[in-house]
């Protein structure tokens, strides 16, 4: 009976140690094949950019390759979707981005809870956005930019890269708090809005620094101010929102997700080499050159921020009365 029960236990024994032998042999050979990273954005944008840039140094860090699959569509939630789909194994992995947490009230049906259905894994950069008008129009400052919105309600159309989008959302905040009112023109991408602000047939736009600042330069926009909270080193000149609204605050943000119940260990070996990777002066100065500043931290902070922001731009899409179905 004393043999029979020494082997039970160490037969029980050895059961739950195997798991554990398991997870730390699973986080020790991850990567062993490459990591896809899919972004629900076109090439070409900030999206993209931030997405090949961690790739390339998560590559050389990690030592294989990650790459990026650009799925855009339906506010990004085709790419969402793919990834809330893919095995939890660590090898499908997604930009996130404000869209999804903006998507959370701005869509009526969802296939998914991005909160729920997700893992967040580390954070990337967050990057302000500027106020841009046609030179056209008659204000040089946030001040006399308010003044004459209020002067003209409706008169203005305000440009945006699509329903939902940051920079609508941006636009739209500024609206809430300062009680004024412009028109919404959707567009499909920020590049074909540029166009037609540089035109004049839009007036006023929250664009991303990255792609804006050399139209602000140029002189073909008039920049007036930047939407974080402090001034952006891109474009030094340009005060902040919040110096003549207090309390605003709009800001473009990326982070890395995984499908819901991937393996901690794989989440805490990414969050690692992301956060080695922002401290690294390397990365650090080519995510500077995009007006970025830097969001390390554990996989919990993210999952926190991602949770803030999905909160505060629900009460925005609410009283934008923005809705896509």
């Amino acid at each position: 009976m004393t043999l029979h029960r020494r082997r039970f236990l160490r037969l029980a024994a050895s059961a739950v140690a195997l798991p554990a032998v398991s997870r730390g042999a699973l986080a020790q050979t991850y990567p062993a094949r490459p990591v896809k990273m899919i972004i629900g954005y076109p090439p070409g944008g900030s999206a993209d950019i931030t997405a090949r840039l961690i790739a390339q140094f998560l590559s050389e860090r990690l030592g294989q390759p990650f790459i990026v699959e650009s799925r855009p569509g339906a506010g990004t939630n085709i790419a969402t979707e793919a990834v809330i789909n893919a095995p939890a194994d660590g090898y499908t992995l997604m930009l996130v981005a404000p869209a999804n947490a903006i998507n959370a009230t701005l869509y009526e049906k969802l296939n998914h809870n991005y909160l729920r259905d997700t893992a967040q894994v580390a954070g990337l950069i967050r990057f302000p956005n500027v106020v841009v008008v046609n030179p056209s129009v008659p204000a040089t400052t946030i001040p006399e930019l308010i003044a004459y919105l209020k002067a003209n309600p409706g008169k203005l159309n305000m440009a945006s890269s699509g329903n939902g989008s940051t920079i609508h959302m941006s636009g739209e905040l500024f609206k809430m708090m300062t009680g004024t009112d412009m028109i919404h023109v959707p567009y499909r991408g920020g590049a074909l809005a540029l166009t037609d602000m540089i035109g004049g047939q839009v007036q006023v736009m929250f664009d991303n620094v990255p792609t804006a600042a050399e139209f602000v330069r140029s002189g073909k926009l008039r920049g007036l101010a930047v939407t974080s909270t402090e001034r952006s080193h891109v474009l030094p000149e340009l005060p902040t929102v919040a110096q003549f609204v207090p309390g605003y605050e709009a800001s473009a943000w990326y982070g890395l997700g995984a499908p819901k119940n991937t393996p901690v260990e794989i989440v805490e070996t990414l969050n690692k080499a992301v956060n080695a990777i922002l401290a690294d002066p390397v990365p650090v100065a080519r995510y500077k050159e995009l007006g970025a500043s830097l969001l390390p931290g554990t996989a919990a902070e993210f999952t926190k921020l991602v949770a803030d922001e999905t909160e505060k731009w629900g009460k925005v899409v609410t009283f934008a009365g923005a809705k896509v179905t």
